[in-house]
């Protein structure tokens, strides 16, 4: 099953842009614009975690914290533009789990919700992940292509499995070997570039002009769904 995710967001090509890309990483996400609305689908809903905004129309982001903390435990994740210290203090205070300020990557946001459903003992978190015809069971470390397995190796298996949480953002090269390497690997990032060839061999239609794992020239890769 998949983990069910409330956005509540007034700025609707925002929320239309979380939406895709978490319902591309495997979460069910439904999508709200208002304070009221977003208490009654937490009602109906009963999600695995909410991501709420601060500023929403006929009940604020901490009225709705407030009102939900008073039946809930569920992970609530604040997005706001406010940065001020006085404005995190405010919403942790009124029962956010962890706070985001906009603009914010979308990699920040897959680790932050991870973290988040890790700590709430959510048994969905990262079961699976897809992109098109491409999925990982990230229990299982099986991966299929068309439906049929796909041959990779712990190591290939962990650099995809990175890359597909973190679609649309660009991850280091030092980032991903301490990630599927770990932090105690001391080799050149030769290696991770040799590792990302041989998945793009068994992913890609044409591995050598990939159009799913992207490298940004001096900096990494990014994988696009």
């Amino acid at each position: 099953m998949a983990t069910k995710i409330l956005i509540v967001e007034d700025d609707a090509s925002l929320s239309e842009m979380l939406a895709l890309n978490l319902r591309s990483s495997g979460h069910e996400v439904t999508l709200v614009a208002d304070g009221v609305a977003a208490l009654e689908q937490a009602r109906i809903q009963d999600p695995d975690l909410v991501i709420l905004d601060l500023m929403l129309p006929q009940l604020d982001g901490l009225t709705v914290c407030r009102s939900l903390r008073r039946s809930s435990r569920v992970p609530i994740l604040m997005l706001t533009a406010r940065s001020g210290e006085m404005d995190k203090i405010v919403g942790l205070e009124s029962g956010a789990d962890d706070y985001m300020t906009k603009p914010f990557s979308l990699g920040e946001l897959h680790a932050r919700i991870r973290a988040l459903l890790r700590r709430s003992g959510s048994s969905q978190v990262g079961e699976e992940v897809r992109s098109g015809n491409l999925c990982l069971n990230l229990v299982s470390r099986r991966a299929t292509l068309d439906g049929k397995d796909l041959p990779l190796s712990p190591r290939e298996f962990g650099l995809l499995a990175e890359l597909m949480r973190n679609p649309d953002a660009v991850l280091t090269r030092d980032l991903l070997l301490s990630r599927v390497w770990g932090p105690d690997f001391y080799g050149d990032t030769h290696t991770l570039d040799v590792h990302v060839r041989w998945v793009r061999e068994k992913i890609e239609d044409d591995p050598a002009n990939p159009k799913r794992i992207v490298t940004v020239r001096g900096i990494g890769y990014r994988f696009e769904r």
